[in-house]
């Protein structure tokens, strides 16, 4: 699978591992950045990632900050894309079940790197079921082009 990873300063160490780990499964990773634990602006990189995702250049993508919380807002900011904060493997689970989610965030300072990779690799690996949550998918994008057209 090919996956788009970026992080602000407090997430970029665990950004470094998910990133080894996702490569070490076989997986190509397309880095947004940042290189270093430097202060960076969150939403800078999460709208990287989160074009990259929308545009199809990449199937999924993964976003670490502080709490997950700021990334999946940003992202989710940009048409197309179903950003996930997950903190758990059912979290995880459900939002490629049931949401087709295609960005997943996590908060370095709420999870360790050990649930991480955990939490990764149910997020790459769990199918969206499709059936009964298309509708409601189909709502929510509807929601992207005009607010007033849900119901």
């Amino acid at each position: 699978m090919h996956i788009a990873l970026a992080a602000d300063h407090a997430g970029f160490a665990l950004k470094e591992e998910v990133r080894r780990g996702l490569e070490k499964a076989g997986h190509r990773v397309e880095d947004f950045g940042p290189a270093s634990e430097q202060r960076v602006d969150y939403p800078d990189f999460a709208s990287a990632v989160a074009r990259a995702v929308a545009g199809r250049e990449v199937e999924r993508g993964i976003l670490v900050c502080g709490t997950g919380i700021g990334m999946a807002i940003a992202a989710n900011k940009v048409a197309g894309v179903r950003a996930a904060n997950c903190n758990d493997l059912f979290m995880a689970e459900m939002a490629r079940r049931h949401n087709d989610a295609n960005v997943l965030t996590l908060g370095a300072r709420v999870i360790g790197s050990a649930l991480a990779e955990a939490i990764v690799q149910a997020f790459v690996a769990t199918p969206y079921d499709g059936g009964r949550h298309q509708d409601r998918l189909d709502k929510i994008t509807a929601l992207e082009d005009s607010p007033s057209t849900c119901s």
